[in-house]
């Protein structure tokens, strides 16, 4: 009498789930307890408390002629005086709010234009994708200095100009990251999911897909920021920065160097500074990075263990 084989159950289909959504609260808070992470904190945050604090604290006016053109540093005068006698302390205590402010905002230019330019391009892709890369191609064929300067040498150096420029500057290779990130996850099934259930492509770019690149928008805001303080401080050395008698880290190094050899702090201090803010920038933007992508493989690697765990199906 022949016995029926009992009939193995079929494999259970893994449910579909949707990409975890790290908040970037989280990952900052993770970034920042690593050793790489805490040393670019402290660094940045010192020169941020300082530029912050700074205009509140300072002995003098900047723009006073109190000692003498490259007066040695005294007790009075710990730095010394610059070119025109002005207290050089006082000068750097009021000249890092100005760098801080252009720089984040030109950031959140370069952020926000360029995420739309990449997630627009990624997703609508055909003649969308097409005329927006092309536009970004020939934004980049210009290196990011040389392109502020020939737009502030047509227009003028106003501050507003500088910030708008440099972040502009930033939007391409932005655009470039997210586009390519954007691939990997518009393909997703909870972006399916969203496009079958009659969602607008608007929608679905900004409730789906861009909570997704909380990662590389993160990382690229830590590399931009770091680009606009050089870029910034850059023009201000060469004379596309606030107007005399202001005072600036970029413009105290230019107007100074003349006179390394007499007061040579004039000059060293806020570049020490510029240099400080932008490593302890890019060291806390690479502990994130290293963070981030550490958290992104965690579930891929707990599904690879979960298929080679499982018995197939007869």
């Amino acid at each position: 009498m022949a016995v029926n084989a009992p009939i193995a159950p079929a494999a259970r289909p893994r449910p579909v789930q949707r990409v975890r959504r790290h908040r970037w609260g989280t990952l900052l808070w993770s970034a920042a307890r690593t050793p790489r992470g805490a040393i670019g904190l402290v660094l940045a945050s010192f020169v941020v408390l300082v530029a912050v604090i700074g205009p509140f604290v300072a002995p003098n006016s900047p723009e006073a002629l109190v000692t003498l053109a490259f007066g040695k540093p005294s007790g009075q005068f710990p730095l010394g005086g610059d070119f025109l006698g002005r207290d050089v302390l006082s000068r750097v205590l009021n000249g890092g709010w100005v760098l801080l402010i252009m720089a984040a905002i030109a950031t959140a230019i370069g952020i926000s234009g360029g995420a739309a330019a990449g997630v627009s391009a990624a997703y609508l892709r055909g003649v969308s994708d097409g005329i927006i890369m092309r536009a970004v191609d020939v934004i980049l064929s210009f290196p990011q200095l040389v392109f502020a300067l020939l737009l502030l040498s047509l227009l003028g150096p106003q501050l507003w100009l500088i910030t708008i420029t440099v972040g502009v500057s930033h939007a391409p290779q932005v655009a470039r990251v997210l586009r390519s990130a954007t691939l990997d996850v518009s393909e997703r099934d909870f972006v399916k999911a969203a496009e079958l259930q009659g969602m607008r492509p608007a929608k679905v770019m900004w409730k789906e897909i861009l909570p997704n690149l909380v990662s590389p928008l993160m990382v690229e805001t830590g590399l931009r920021l770091t680009y606009s303080i050089v870029i910034i401080a850059g023009l201000a050395f060469l004379g596309f920065g606030p107007p005399p008698p202001a005072a600036t880290w970029g413009t105290m190094i230019n107007e100074n160097r003349e006179g390394l050899s007499l007061n040579p702090w004039a000059v060293i201090v806020p570049a020490l500074l510029i240099a400080l803010l932008t490593i302890g920038t890019n060291t806390f933007t690479d502990a994130f990075a290293r963070v981030a992508i550490g958290v992104d493989r965690r579930p891929q690697e707990a599904a690879l263990i979960d298929d080679l765990g499982r018995e197939p199906s007869e």
